[in-house]
């Protein structure tokens, strides 16, 4: 695996994003767990195990990396994962260095230094936590081989309005504020009454369903990771849908992931050009 990085952090502008809070989580939650292939094959249901199989692919906004070890399992010819952090750089590399087709670098999902090289582009909860998503969106288009496909997954208002109303506002006005080691503390009480509470089957959705069966350490990793953001976006169907075509995918299709969250994938003509207009 090449550890290159093509650009330096001085050349990432990371508007009012959160990547040195990301960046502290995925160098605390590195493990790479069997879980996460359920969680992973969830958010890219347009995919089968099959469909990566000797297809190149982007992984933006990589964190640890687990999102490229699913593809590079399944047989993927070539891997490239990027980050904005460091930290989140070294994790990815530790997770990915039995694959030699595997590249990770660092990179900014503003300035993707890519053109038509990959079969399949995509970022996994990423888009929601950014101040200029269609810009980024507009990048992973280019960084695709004409024919080649686009796919995204965020989170959705639906089935979230009790997030937007109650946490959001405490999580922008205050834990966003707080050290990230005091939040992490925090995390850990939160994350474990939530999940006793679905396993003890409290909840209503898909969602709670699967958190209740995750790790315990799995699931206080995704309540730290809601409440560590400065920016973090429910999107409703319409708009992520929007994200897609206005960057001039072609064939967007979306399916409902957990009953809270959108998985969104579309088609790169030949001889497109994405557009640059916002959501």
């Amino acid at each position: 695996m090449t550890g290159s990085d093509r650009t330096g952090p001085s050349q990432h502008p990371t508007e009012a994003g959160s990547p040195d809070r990301f960046g502290f989580e995925w160098n605390t939650y590195s493990e790479l767990r069997p879980e996460h292939e359920e969680q992973f094959r969830r958010w890219t249901p347009h995919f089968s195990p099959e469909d990566w199989a000797g297809k190149s692919f982007l992984d933006v906004g990589c964190g640890m990396g687990r999102n490229s070890y699913w593809p590079l399992r399944y047989g993927a010819a070539r891997g490239v994962a990027v980050d904005i952090d460091s930290r989140s750089i070294a994790a990815a590399r530790r997770t990915l260095r039995e694959f030699p087709q595997a590249e990770v670098a660092l990179a900014s999902a503003y300035e993707l230094p890519y053109r038509d090289e990959f079969d399949i582009v995509f970022s996994i909860g990423v888009l929601h936590h950014l101040d200029d998503p269609q810009r980024a969106v507009s990048n992973m288009v280019r960084a695709a081989k004409p024919g080649g496909v686009v796919l995204i997954w965020v989170y959705g208002l639906e089935n979230n309005e009790w997030i937007v109303r109650l946490v959001s506002p405490i999580r922008k006005r205050v834990l966003s504020r707080l050290p990230i080691r005091l939040l992490h503390l925090l995390s850990l009480p939160l994350g474990l009454g939530l999940w006793t509470a679905f396993r003890l089957g409290l909840g209503r959705t898909e969602y709670s369903a699967l958190f209740g069966r995750l790790s315990l350490q799995n699931a206080q990793s995704i309540v730290f990771d809601q409440l560590l953001p400065v920016i973090a976006n429910y999107w409703p169907r319409t708009t992520v849908q929007e994200l897609l075509v206005s960057a001039g995918l072609d064939g967007v299709t979306l399916k409902w992931v957990n009953q809270n969250s959108w998985s969104a994938i579309g088609r790169k003509a030949a001889g497109s050009e994405p557009s640059n207009r916002r959501v």
